[in-house]
This record gives structure tokens, sequence and C-alpha cells, in this order.
């Protein structure tokens, strides 16, 4: 998927990573989302490579990283210790501060690494979300309904597994058709690498662990965050996809805006799969911020 770059297995704390590495200039950290792997970049990175150093981990748990045995309050899969562990990561390969861009979960993760790092984060472009706080403190009937993979994947193991491992490609199908403005958009080599991830249950397991985190320890960290009145201190630079966020929530910079005093918009034509729906669009959005 991304031919130039150089792939590694790189172990941090209990997890070992498979990252791709490529491109020259500062560095910038690339975090994917569900049900995605770091393929999801492909059509993005070699524009973004060419100013700078790209660093493209599959999340713990996802795609060829293998993630931490979890624990009962799931703070292995946290977004807290997901940010530390992509931090160490950037420190093993020896960048002290970076850029940072993160899709959905990814963006999560960026999320709690540029509250919990601000000293290293310098700008940080978040894909298609709104933090996960806010996520679940609009959850009404319609978005429960239209967004009902937020409860279902928290459900305790191994409900959720099971359901899921018993046909994972027709499950994988009908999440990105889903999600997608253009399903078509999608090339075939990054859905075989989504596919095969999901073809193994220690990832669906992970994933699962993932969800069950952002339902209950991930808000604890998160409201702490904002009773206390953190903010990101770096630029924020949201990008999304008209044709997903907005159908639920419109703009998603008002709720960015409580968590940020410098932050702003690119709103693309596409649905949830930004950087490989509109690749050119996106790549534009985050070179011109990131400059």
């Amino acid at each position: 998927m991304l031919p130039n770059f150089t792939a590694q297995r790189i172990a941090i704390g209990d997890s070992e990573l498979h990252v791709r590495t490529g491109g020259s200039g500062p560095p910038l950290l690339l975090l994917h989302g569900y049900p995605q792997t770091g393929a999801m970049w492909h059509q993005v990175a070699p524009k973004l490579a060419e100013h700078y150093s790209l660093v493209i981990p599959d999340l713990p748990g996802y795609g060829q990283s293998q993630g931490p045995a979890c624990d009962d309050a799931f703070l292995a899969y946290s977004k807290r210790t997901t940010a530390q562990t992509m931090a160490d990561l950037m420190t093993n390969l020896g960048h002290d501060k970076f850029r940072l861009a993160g899709h959905d979960r990814g963006a999560r993760v960026a999320f709690r690494l540029a509250l919990d790092h601000a000293e290293r984060v310098q700008k940080y472009a978040a894909i298609d979300i709104v933090p996960t706080l806010d996520q679940w403190a609009k959850m009404n009937a319609d978005r429960a309904i239209s967004g009902y993979h937020w409860q279902f994947l928290a459900v305790p193991a191994p409900l959720p597994e099971k359901m899921i491992g018993s046909d994972p490609d027709m499950y994988l199908a009908h999440l990105l058709r889903r999600w997608a403005g253009n399903f078509d958009a999608l090339t075939q080599g990054s859905l075989d690498d989504y596919h095969d991830a999901f073809r193994r249950p220690e990832v669906i397991h992970a994933t699962c662990n993932d969800y069950r985190a952002g339902a209950s320890i991930d808000r604890v960290h998160d409201q702490a965050s904002r009773d206390a009145g953190e903010k990101i201190q770096c630029p924020v630079h949201v990008i999304w996809g008209k044709g997903y966020l907005s159908n639920r929530a419109g703009s998603p910079l008002p709720v960015w805006q409580q968590w940020s005093d410098d932050v702003a918009e690119t709103g693309l034509d596409c649905g949830h799969f930004v950087a490989e729906e509109l690749p050119d669009e996106c790549a534009r959005a985050m070179l011109a911020f990131f400059k």
C-alpha cells in the first residue's frame, strides 16, 4: 500500500507495533480509525511525504499490531494509555516534537495525546469526529440508532466478538458502506488490508476493547479534563465529511471550540472516510494547516 515506505515492528510497552515510516522533513504522526489500519493513509501519505517525515502505525490491537492484554477497567485500551504508547513510539524514533493527525478512533487517541503531552504536539488535525465526552453527551434516540456500533461494540465480551466473528467480511462491508459517502473510492488494496485484519479474532477483540474503553474510562478521563478546564494548547484543525458528521450534528466547530481556543475547520463533500474518498482535498487541507 505504501511501496516507498519502510515497514518495521517496534515493541513499545505491552504492545508490538507495525509501523510504516517515510518521507522527509519535520515529523508527522498519522493515526487511523475504526475499522481500518494505517493503510487508510495510502493515497494521502505520498503527498504529505514530500514535506514531512511520516510515522504511520497500526494502533495497538489493530491491523498487524499486537495490543496489550486487557484489564477489567479497560485502562490498557484507554485513549490515555494508547496516547502514551504513541508518544513513546515517537521518542523511540527520535522525534521530540511533532505534528499530529488522526481519523475516527485515531483522532480520539490524538485528542488525548494533545492534552496529555501538550509540550510535544505542535499542531493537531482531527478528521471527522467530535471528542468522546461530547459524542456521548449528545446521544439521543436517532443518534443511538445511526451510531449503534458505539453501544454494540461496548457490550461485555464475548457477545460482539462472537457475532462479528461469525461473518467478519459481511460485518466489515456493512460498516464501510454505511459510513462511506462514496464506497467505490475505497481502493481494493486498503479493503483487502481491513478484511485481512478483521478475519483474526484477536483484532476483533482488541477493537471491541477500544470501544469498551470509550464507553467507560475514556469518559472519566475526558470529564476530569473538562472539570479542570484543560484545553488543547496547540492549533487544531477539524477536517470533516459533510455527508456523514453533518447529518447528525452539523459543523463540529462549536464543540471543538470548547476544547481549543485556536481551532478552524474544513468541511468536504464526502462521507466518513475523508482521506480515502477525497484524498487530494484532504491532503491539501492538511498541508495548508501543517505548514
